[in-house]
């Protein structure tokens, strides 16, 4: 599961790597799709089933748009927001993360929505240790995204992975602590807080995949695949060593 997340990390990088104004959705999902083919690996959301079998290896989702973006030709503007969500699987096992990105110059609430919506990532991580329990998880993410304002989804929610894309537990971004399951070592569950400016609703749009804030407002998106451990949370999708205090969170 960790080279999967390696993987999975590369492949996020290298869309990262293009975001700017005039690229398009479709380019960003085929920066990824190029390091998934290095590697002979593919993305199970490629065929996931639904309205319509989904048709990329990534969500690509703008703005308004909180998650399930189908990549296309919709071309990034200056002043956008954009997240990027792929999945990997490698030797069955599978990677899973996401990240929202500034395209250019954007707006303070844009910028601070960004801002939170990754730290309140790392607020959920640093409470995936064994003994604790998922409402511990969700709790952190809750109380860091709204005492800065913002809105938590009630509709989406991280998830259980490991040789499926999704399996149990759910990891809600809203929760009491010590409620639900017990965490335990060698769990893998992926954390993924969706945050909205204006709204904890949304709407799904004529497209039947795109999920968007029901009233339009700013959204921000960003995720890790997570191993508890006897050590402490390890970081699975990152090309980091994994530790919550690798990079800046330190």
């Amino acid at each position: 599961m960790q080279q999967a997340g390696r993987i999975n990390a590369e492949a996020l990088a290298a869309a990262r790597a293009i975001v700017r104004p005039g690229v398009t959705t479709a380019d960003l999902n085929a920066a990824a799709e190029e390091v998934l083919k290095k590697y002979g690996c593919y993305s199970p959301f490629k065929g996931y089933p639904g309205p319509y079998p989904y048709p990329a290896s990534t969500n690509v989702s703008v703005n308004h748009e909180l998650v399930h973006g189908i990549p296309g030709k919709r071309k990034l503007k200056e002043g956008d927001i954009v997240s990027v969500d792929c999945g990997t699987v490698f030797e069955g096992y599978v990677g899973d993360a996401a990240f929202t990105a500034e395209v250019g110059e954007v707006s303070e609430a844009a910028h601070l929505l960004v801002q939170v919506t990754e730290g309140a990532l790392f607020a959920g991580i640093s409470q995936m240790v064994a003994g604790n329990h998922i409402g511990d998880v969700s709790a952190a993410i809750q109380k860091y995204a709204e005492s800065r304002g913002f809105h938590v989804t009630r509709e989406y929610t991280g998830h259980g992975v490991g040789r499926a894309m999704h399996e149990g537990p759910q990891a809600p971004n809203y929760g009491i602590p010590g409620r639900g399951i017990l965490l335990r070592a060698g769990m893998t569950i992926a954390l993924e807080p969706m945050l909205l400016i204006g709204t904890p609703y949304t709407r799904v749009l004529p497209d039947q995949w795109t999920v968007s804030s029901a009233d339009g407002s700013l959204t921000a998106h960003f995720e890790h695949t997570i191993a508890v451990t006897e050590n402490g949370p390890l970081i699975l999708t990152t090309q980091g060593d994994g530790s919550v205090l690798d990079g800046k969170w330190k």
